[in-house]
């Protein structure tokens, strides 16, 4: 015989309705009896809070529900193992990865510093005042941060014989020198040169490179002119026209190196006041004899040989006789053309002897004279600065002209 489930007669039985109403109430209790007995646990992770209601029984069991896992270098504020509390605050911080490159040297961190300072400080890394970062101290830290420290070191710069110790942390010599107001003209020179890497107690020179104009002033011995004359008694002489001296000034160009001079050359020089000279009248009065009256000898041609010249000895007749101031030249100064050639076009360089500069107002061109000293020679050339009195001899080479100096010389001219 089939049985069919009754749930109306079920209903109706008062034995079953009471076990029901048992288990509902058991079951109810013991839910509420669950959830009376949790705790309420806050995690905070990066600034979020989560409240939960927990049956763990340790600080990893809470992590654990929140599926949280924490790794070597982050920072919890309980333990672990640590039993859970009612209300307990469990906070944790992610280590952030930190790549520091100090001195070409790569280091990896992992810090949970919130602040560059905080970092620096808590690894222990010292800076000087004088090294460089990459960052600003107070910045944040985040993940993957990269900072560049340059440690500074000490180099020495030596400037015109004044030393100064200048930290850095690096760069080129030039790139020192402008950050440390260290001003270069052209002519200033630097050692090592400037492209150069600075390292560590290097020691810079610099040498202060200066070009002035020295204008010296000189004086100019006046020319002696002697002139014969009858009415003065043979073997005396008397002043006519007293002499007066000249002055000259010289400009030169002075290299100094650290207020030093080590070099000096002369630009040009320049008549201040003109040597006035002096008149002599030498006596030729012979008691007993009338005054000889001098003949005057031919003008020589300006092609005539020197060796020719030199042949005719001291004779007096037609000869004047001056004391003149003596300087000398070569074709191949600094302020010569480089051709070689006179202001008469005679060529200087195939015939270097027997040629002096004159003022052709004292002595003309293609005139024969002899110089005391230097010998026969033939007036050729002019010169700018040779006025008055003066003459210029003509020397192989610049060091004879330099040897030369300067002098007061007898002349003879010859007419």
């Amino acid at each position: 015989m089939r049985r069919v489930f009754n749930l109306q007669k079920l209903l109706n039985n008062k034995d079953f309705i009471y076990a029901l109403t048992l288990i509902i109430v058991i079951g109810t209790i013991s839910f509420l009896f669950y959830e009376l007995t949790k705790v309420e646990v806050t995690v905070v992770q990066e600034d979020e809070q989560m409240a939960i209601r927990t049956h763990a029984k340790t600080v990893e069991d809470v992590l654990n529900e929140l599926a949280i896992d924490v790794h070597q270098y982050d920072d919890l504020s309980h333990e672990l193992d640590e039993l859970v509390t009612r209300d307990m605050k469990i906070e944790h911080t992610i280590a952030k990865k930190v790549i520091v490159m100090e001195d070409e040297q790569e280091t990896t961190y992992y810090t949970t510093a919130e602040t560059v300072a905080d970092f620096l400080e808590k690894e222990a890394i010292a800076l000087s005042e004088h090294d460089s970062i990459s960052h600003n101290k107070e910045e944040a830290i985040k993940d993957n941060l990269n900072i560049h420290i340059d440690k500074a070191f000490e180099v020495t710069i030596n400037d015109a014989g004044k030393k100064e110790t200048i930290w850095t942390t690096g760069g080129t010599i030039a790139e020192l020198l402008a950050n440390n107001d260290v001003e270069l003209t052209e002519l200033d020179r630097v050692e090592p040169s400037k492209d150069k890497e600075v390292s560590e107690s290097l020691e810079i020179d610099v040498t202060r490179v200066e070009k002035v104009t020295d204008i010296v002033e000189e004086e100019v011995d006046f020319a002696i002119v002697k002139k014969s004359d009858a009415s003065i008694k043979k073997g005396t002489e008397e002043v006519v026209t007293k002499g007066e001296k000249g002055t000259i000034e010289k400009h030169y160009e002075v290299v100094l190196e650290n207020g030093k001079e080590v070099s000096r050359e002369l630009l040009k020089e320049e008549t201040v006041k003109a040597a006035k000279e002096q008149v002599v009248a030498v006596g030729t009065k012979e008691e007993s004899k009338p005054v000889v009256t001098t003949t005057v000898a031919k003008a020589a041609t300006t092609t005539e040989d020197v060796q020719t010249l030199a042949s005719r000895g001291t004779e007096e007749d037609g000869v004047t006789t001056l004391y003149m101031h003596a300087t000398a030249y070569n074709w191949d100064c600094a302020s010569c053309d480089g051709r070689g050639l006179t202001s008469t076009g005679y060529d200087l360089k195939a015939n270097p002897n027997g040629v002096v500069s004159v003022d052709p107002n004292v002595i003309p061109l293609g005139t024969k004279v002899w110089i005391e000293g230097y010998g026969y020679a033939i007036a050729r050339d002019t010169g700018g600065n040779i006025k008055g009195n003066r003459i210029d001899v003509h020397l192989p080479t610049i060091q004879q002209a330099r040897d030369y100096g300067s002098k007061t010389v007898k002349v003879k001219i010859y007419k």
